[in-house]
């Protein structure tokens, strides 16, 4: 191996003991390990260095086809320890910055989405049942009016031809009055319908 691939190499692996020093502390961010069980803590630990592991290796072999020697794990630990002495207390703060940044974005987007379509859709949904509680109202009145109005006038018309009835004989009277029963009923009995399905339509 030339002495420029292991520059490379020792660059290489300063940078990745940076990168996972602030991929260290990020993972603990969102972790919160004390909140945590501890079995989800320790597959999510298997997971994290699994990952980084492979990282590590992936760029070694971009840079000199994955050779292992003794001063990769030195040009990591330099990297990492150059994070926590130099970079760490900056990168949390804008890693704390960011992560208030994403969540007043994410809260402001989802307000903004409650008021441009949930609640135009909740008015609109009520609206629409307003309407259709206040037409099934007038037309169950409506009926009931109807069907008032045909029975004065069933009366009015039925009343003077009772009348006129009455001069004749006892027979004659007798089934006028049976008629006007009939009739009378009839438009009861289609009122008491029309009362039961208003009932029935309100509960």
């Amino acid at each position: 191996m030339s002495l420029t691939t292991q520059f490379e190499t020792m660059l290489a692996m300063i940078a990745m003991g940076l990168l996972f020093g602030a991929l260290l502390d990020t993972y603990q961010r969102f972790l919160k390990r004390p909140k945590r069980a501890r079995l989800i803590s320790f597959f999510t630990d298997i997971i994290f260095w699994c990952l980084f592991g492979l990282l590590v290796f992936y760029s070694l072999y971009q840079v000199n086809f994955g050779e292992v020697h003794l001063y990769i794990f030195l040009a990591l630990l330099c990297g990492f320890s150059a994070y926590q002495a130099l970079f760490k207390h900056m990168y949390l703060k804008i890693l704390e910055r960011l992560i208030f940044l994403a969540v007043r974005t994410f809260l402001f987007l989802k307000k903004c989405f409650h008021l441009l379509i949930i609640t135009p859709l909740t008015i609109l949904l009520k609206t629409v049942q307003a309407l259709l509680i206040f037409l099934k109202r007038s037309l169950l009145f409506l009926a009931k009016m109807i069907l008032s109005l045909l029975l004065l006038i069933g009366k009015i018309i039925f009343s003077p031809v009772l009348l006129i009835w009455r001069i004749f004989p006892a027979s004659l009277r007798k089934k006028a009055e049976n008629f006007q029963k009939e009739v009378a009923g009839f438009f009861l009995y289609i009122k008491n319908k029309v009362n039961n399905a208003a009932d029935r339509w309100k509960k």
